[in-house]
């Protein structure tokens, strides 16, 4: 499987602080990979530097056979890195179909062309019947897939997800985890940070866990749960019980 991303041993420090600590990860073409650790593992900051928000304070950064490591974020979304935000960033005041239509822009230039295209997405992520709706009158569920539909209409080969089944009820993270699977099946890859592990482990084909800014252990879901390290670290006796 050929790599679409690749992290080749980035860091990322703060003055003294260092959020990532050599870290070298790739996603191949095509995959759902989730992205685990505890709070202050460095998620959020690798996940802001796949998508161009700073560059790494050393190594390099590759996606789609380029190096895309001093590349800003505008411009990796034109080569096709999508994401959404762990707080969610919709505009409140602008209707769920405008907030579709500024994702589509990027792509599509022409007005009525952008427009189609949040059409489409919005009946892809089963929205349509919200198009006319002010975002901020969604419900927070509404709100993680406003922000999953704003990122889709970009049409990336990547799509980030920054903890976008975080906060939900078991029947709309049971939505939202579907929702991930018909991304796939479109072509696009996924790189996901989640904390809800139950949720997580039966949808990704890989995990990577982080710990203290490093890469702790990465392979099936199902012999990540089981490692001695990643229980120490992560998941507390709990999940060792008959796993």
């Amino acid at each position: 499987m050929t790599a679409l991303l690749e992290t080749r041993g980035v860091w990322q420090r703060f003055g003294g602080l260092v959020a990532n600590s050599d870290v070298s990860i790739s996603v191949g073409r095509g995959e759902i990979v989730g992205l685990i650790g505890p709070n202050g593992a460095g998620k959020s900051t690798l996940f802001n530097l796949i998508a161009g928000v700073l560059p790494p304070t050393q190594g390099t950064i590759w996606f789609d056979g380029e190096d895309v490591t001093n590349m800003p974020a505008a411009e990796r979304c034109q080569r096709g890195v999508g994401r959404t935000f762990q707080v969610v960033k919709s505009f409140e005041t602008m209707t769920v179909i405008d907030n579709v239509i500024v994702g589509a822009l990027v792509r599509n230039t022409v007005m009525r062309e952008a427009r189609r295209k949040a059409h489409e997405v919005l009946e892809f992520t089963g929205l349509a019947a919200r198009a006319d709706v002010l975002a901020s009158d969604l419900v927070p569920a509404e709100k993680r897939r406003l922000e999953v539909a704003r990122a889709l209409a970009t049409e990336p080969k990547l799509l980030l997800l920054d903890e976008v089944l975080t906060g939900l009820t078991p029947t709309e993270a049971q939505t939202g985890v579907a929702l991930v699977r018909k991304v796939r099946e479109t072509g696009v890859t996924v790189l996901m940070v989640e904390h809800v592990m139950e949720i997580v482990m039966p949808l990704v084909d890989r995990a990577i866990v982080l710990d203290l800014g490093k890469v702790l252990v990465e392979g099936k879901p199902t012999d990540v749960v089981r490692d001695p390290k990643v229980i120490s670290a992560y998941l507390g006796d709990r999940h060792a019980v008959g796993a």
